[in-house]
């Protein structure tokens, strides 16, 4: 069965929304070894609607160089599943939309062959895998910095408890927390 990893970059508060506006300061070769590790280990990306719109709007027409580059080459070229019951069309290069009961949809796609399925961004779409019991790793790089008010949080004020268990803890030498998490009865 295919493994379904998320990864967030994460302030001290718990926000995960534009991290391009506070995350660039701590980004090292360490943090990119890791973006890169989840990448060469992942040969699909399941994204929200919020996170593709985005990353629609932007990778196809990246034409930088180097390492972003070869980020924007995997996102272009990767197998995209798109969670959304809103989303009418996905035209990004090898995108497909996840609609109707989704979560019966994705248990469905981790049990097809293949290599494990990242995700990135979409918070909203990780606290539902995590309530259905969908969401294998949860790779959190926690930054150094409180964002303050008025930005998304991973985790919302719920009446739900989501209890997970710390598989894996590393500080990185820029003071960026790496922890690793998966379901608390695994």
């Amino acid at each position: 069965m295919r493994k379904l990893v998320a990864g967030l970059f994460l302030s001290l508060d718990g926000v995960y929304e534009a991290p391009d506006q506070w995350h660039f300061p701590y980004f090292s070769d360490e943090m990119g070894a890791t973006v890169g590790e989840g990448m060469a280990n992942a040969d699909a990306l399941m994204l929200g609607r919020v996170t593709y719109q985005e990353f629609a709007s932007y990778w196809p027409h990246y034409e930088g160089e180097g390492e972003e580059k070869q980020f924007a080459d995997y996102l272009n070229n990767v197998q995209k599943y798109v969670v959304s019951n809103t989303l009418e069309s996905a035209d990004w290069n090898n995108s497909t939309i996840i609609n109707g009961d989704v979560m019966d949809e994705i248990r469905k796609l981790k049990e097809t062959p293949g290599q494990n399925i990242a995700m990135t961004g979409s918070g909203t779409l990780v606290r539902s895998l995590l309530r259905h019991g969908l969401l294998d790793e949860l790779l959190l790089l926690v930054h150094p910095i409180a964002v303050g008010e008025g930005k998304k949080r991973l985790f919302e004020p719920d009446k739900e408890r989501l209890p997970l268990k710390l598989l894996d803890s590393t500080t990185i030498a820029n003071g960026v927390l790496k922890l690793t998490y998966g379901p608390a009865d695994a």
